[in-house]
């Protein structure tokens, strides 16, 4: 068994963390109606992230596994056939729409009401992102971090 991991050659999901995204659905589904919602919902936002053209589809996949590393406790779900993803509640604090899905020239990371962003009488919510860089990533993390916390 080789210990090198695979590299995805579109930028996107390796073959091994698309399969430990079907092994936690399954276990998702082994929890019984609860679990086996939110792994239909898991599901749904991987086929949502699947269907994209291509340039959306590796930012949606490094979005995902940012957003899923940086707060477990959102499950992903789609909203208006986006990915989402929602706080115990079942609010949708997060978007990600990609640019096909209104033929814009970049994808935007959409926080909704229920992320704890607000900072005084204004503060964005909404950011464009046009290419996955470290950067990017970083910042996607503190706005999560943020967009997470406890009010």
């Amino acid at each position: 068994m080789s210990t090198k991991t695979e590299t995805a050659t579109s930028g996107g999901f390796t073959a091994e963390e698309r399969a430990a995204m079907k092994t936690r659905s399954a276990e998702l589904r082994a929890e019984g109606k609860k679990g086996a919602k939110k792994a239909d919902e898991l599901q749904a936002a991987l086929d949502a992230i699947a269907g994209m053209p291509e340039h959306d589809r590796e930012l949606a996949e490094r979005v995902h596994a940012t957003i899923t590393a940086t707060a477990p406790e959102l499950s992903p779900k789609t909203w208006y056939g986006m990915p989402a993803y929602a706080n115990d509640a079942g609010k949708v604090v997060v978007t990600f729409k990609h640019a096909g899905k209104f033929k814009t020239r970049y994808a935007t990371l959409e926080f909704q009401d229920a992320a704890t962003l607000d900072d005084g009488d204004m503060w964005p919510v909404s950011w464009a992102v046009a290419a996955w860089t470290p950067t990017v990533e970083a910042s996607i993390i503190d706005a999560v971090t943020a967009a997470t916390r406890s009010s």
